[in-house]
């Protein structure tokens, strides 16, 4: 694929020369548009060794050529990282003042934008303002990372790491190459981790980030289907993945958004962690440390099994349920085994089984999965990115509905 790797004019520009050669690694051809002012913090010597490709930041280069509008016009991912705040107000606004914004108006490819700048510049009404513009007419805006900035300013505003962006970009690139074999499906998925509380201020829960459930809604999505996403405590984005997004965050609230859903659902997943007990009591005040006194107990009770009743009730004919269940292995069998005696008492159509813990699953970017049947036989097994194991997984999906 040919990708423009655009470059504006802010200190994390540094960062981007590792996103350009991960983007090489992965296959891709890559040339770079820097601005005027981001060559004063990478040369262009830098941009075209990495690339092999020439440098160019005006208009009038290579004008027998037309390489503001050829540039656009051939490529199939445009990423611009960083994007500072005059970045996003030229490219909102349609201005056509360098190579790079008049690139970006001749892209008819999907556009990825990772914005950089002070926190201040960032929470500004008017970056704001640009920033909605853009991701009305359909253009991913990145959200930056919290952290150090330049000098000792901390906060929103950072540059993701370039891995983070190359994994979001290639995403995006996988997602516009998709197949459209979902289309007239509607999918309910469900994502992250509920929420018990035990007060106002304290809660019982799990580590689920939502990521791996976010990407089966945007790979669904992006292959046809009309999503629903259940949304419970995500720390992952929800741009562009799906057609609606109920938040919630206990077991019972995201009982019921699945149940209202499901109705009208040809597939639900059921990708979140659910909480498998309650406390049966919350209160209604902090619970208080006195000293001298250890904890009171804590009662808990069960909470409903949704995927089970999913399975028993079947809430629209022809549904296609499919389970994930998060396993370790211990004393009594490994992953799989006790990933098998769930998928045959649970009953789904699939169950898609996951290792976690010890820095597997939960909160990293990349996951291993078997998909069992209701009989807990293997159809299918698959190691990689979370997006590339939800295509996996939908593939399955659509052999089980034949």
């Amino acid at each position: 694929m040919r990708i423009l790797l655009g470059v504006s004019g802010g200190i994390a520009a540094y960062k981007a020369v590792l996103l350009l050669r991960l983007l090489r690694e992965a296959g891709h051809a890559v040339r770079v548009i820097p601005t005027q002012a981001a060559l004063r913090f990478v040369g262009a010597p830098t941009w075209e060794a990495l690339s092999g490709e020439p440098v160019s930041t005006d208009v009038f280069d290579d004008v027998e050529h037309v390489q503001h509008v050829a540039l656009g016009q051939g490529a199939d991912l445009v990423v611009v990282a960083p994007a500072t705040a005059d970045l996003l107000a030229r490219a909102a606004t349609g201005r056509a003042d360098d190579l790079l914004t008049a690139t970006l108006l001749t892209a008819r490819c999907p556009v990825v934008l990772a914005p950089a700048m002070h926190t201040e510049m960032w929470e500004h009404a008017a970056t704001r303002a640009n920033v909605a513009t853009l991701r009305a007419r359909g253009v991913h805006v990145v959200e930056p990372a919290s952290g150090r900035l330049t000098g000792a300013d901390s906060g929103a505003g950072r540059l993701p790491e370039p891995e983070d962006l190359a994994r979001e970009a290639l995403a995006v690139l996988a997602a516009a190459q998709a197949p459209q074999d979902l289309a007239g499906l509607r999918v309910v998925v469900s994502a992250g981790g509920t929420r018990e509380p035990l007060d106002p201020v304290r809660w019982i829960g799990n580590r689920s980030t939502g990521r791996q459930g976010v990407a089966l809604a945007q790979a669904a999505r992006a292959r046809g289907a009309h999503v629903t996403l259940v949304a419970a405590n995500l720390e992952a984005s929800v741009e562009g993945c799906a057609d609606q997004v109920v938040p919630v965050e206990s077991t019972a609230e995201l009982r019921q958004a699945v149940r209202a859903a499901a109705t009208d659902a040809d597939v639900v997943v059921m990708a979140a962690a659910v909480a498998d007990f309650r406390p049966a009591a919350p209160t209604g005040a902090k619970i208080k440390k006195v000293a001298g006194q250890g904890p009171a107990p804590i009662e808990l009770v069960e909470n409903p099994d949704i995927l089970a009743e999913l399975v028993r009730e079947r809430l629209r004919p022809g549904q296609t349920v499919v389970g994930f269940a998060a396993e370790t292995g211990d004393a009594t069998g490994s992953v799989l085994d006790h990933g098998r005696a769930k998928a045959v008492r649970k009953g789904a159509d699939l169950l898609a089984v996951n290792a976690v813990g010890a820095g597997r699953g939960f909160g990293t970017p990349d996951n291993e999965v078997w998909v069992l049947d209701a009989i807990g036989d293997q159809v299918a097994h698959v190691s990689g990115t979370k997006r590339q194991v939800a295509d996996v997984l939908w593939d399955a999906v659509l052999k089980t509905r034949g």
